[in-house]
């Protein structure tokens, strides 16, 4: 990860047929704000959230969040005009358009085509806007490395843990839950997968939402567990998940000074020492070091957590 890594702790989910939770988005300390056309969106309702979406877009009011729109299935009848409609409509306010139940790496590259097309007409840099691509089934996930890879365009994968779970027969009722009788994660081997997959290709890593809105503790077992993995973000559904979630995807202050004194130890050992090696304390650090202090590093200067604090003059 770099200097340009853009945050997505939490990635709030807003139905964009109301106009209320439209508002509501605003106020909320997420990093992502995410426009939903599609699954919280009924079929008789797809025009006018298409419209409310575009209008709530033009409106702005983001203050520096990431905003992006979940179009509707690269198959639907639906999911073109969603395209046309957020990019020509509003041009510049979209930093990524989410791609649902991607299943191979055909949808994401008709997607990257009409994206380029679309931003021509609107007068954008080519590239200018990004696509996520949602796995949510047992072919996308087959087929993930390839979905990973299929793009530049690509800023992140994300999990979708209800209909991964019903197109593999899990037998659990809570979206993002374990299923009763199955004594390890019933999820570790799809987050793993896909996490293995986003990194190999530079990407984010973002886990799927935790629908018991009112288990605090469910969500942040669960949003610690997929952090540690080393998960970028989660979505969320309600405004009372954001804090927690914001919470758990924060390096503790202590992980992130430590991160920000390998750096500078090491880099302090093979540009003036010129060795390869040093200690730190008691414990040694290579490159193998810097490589796991950049990214935990990053992740704490785009949360914005303070330097470590300075050591006490000496008395005079």
């Amino acid at each position: 990860m770099d200097s340009e890594y853009r945050p997505r702790r939490t990635c709030m989910s807003v139905p964009a047929s109301s106009e209320r939770f439209l508002a509501k988005a605003r106020e909320l300390a997420a990093d992502e704000v995410m426009l939903d056309l599609e699954d919280s969106v009924a079929p008789a309702a797809k025009d006018t959230a298409r419209d409310l979406a575009v209008g709530a877009l033009k409106a702005g009011g983001w203050d520096g969040r990431l905003v992006a729109v979940r179009i509707n299935g690269a198959s639907t009848p639906w999911a073109y005009k969603d395209v046309i409609a957020v990019v020509e409509g509003a041009p510049g306010a979209v930093d990524s358009l989410v791609l649902p139940k991607v299943t191979s790496l055909s949808a994401v590259s008709w997607l990257d085509v009409l994206l380029g097309q679309a931003e021509q007409v609107a007068g954008l840099p080519p590239g200018a806007i990004g696509i996520e691509a949602q796995i949510e089934d047992a072919a996308g996930l087959a087929a993930v490395e390839a979905i990973a890879a299929a793009s530049p365009r690509l800023v992140s994968l994300v999990f979708g843990p209800a209909d991964f779970m019903a197109s593999i027969g899990m037998r659990s009722l809570t979206v993002g839950g374990q299923p009763a009788g199955y004594d390890f994660d019933a999820h570790h081997y799809p987050l793993m997968r896909m996490l293995v997959a986003a990194r190999a290709n530079g990407l984010q890593a973002i886990d799927g939402p935790y629908a018991r809105i009112q288990d605090t503790e469910g969500l942040r077992k669960a949003s610690a567990s997929v952090a540690a993995l080393g998960y970028d973000g989660k979505w969320v559904l309600h405004p009372a998940q954001v804090p927690v979630v914001n919470e758990a995807f924060t390096p503790a202050a202590e992980e992130y000074w430590r991160a920000l004194a390998i750096l500078a130890a090491y880099d302090r050992a093979t540009s003036l020492d010129r060795r390869g090696a040093v200690m730190l304390g008691d414990e040694m650090i290579d490159e193998a070091s810097r490589k796991m202090a950049l990214m935990l590093a990053a992740k704490g200067a785009a949360a914005g957590l303070p330097g470590p604090p300075r050591p006490p003059e000496p008395a005079a």
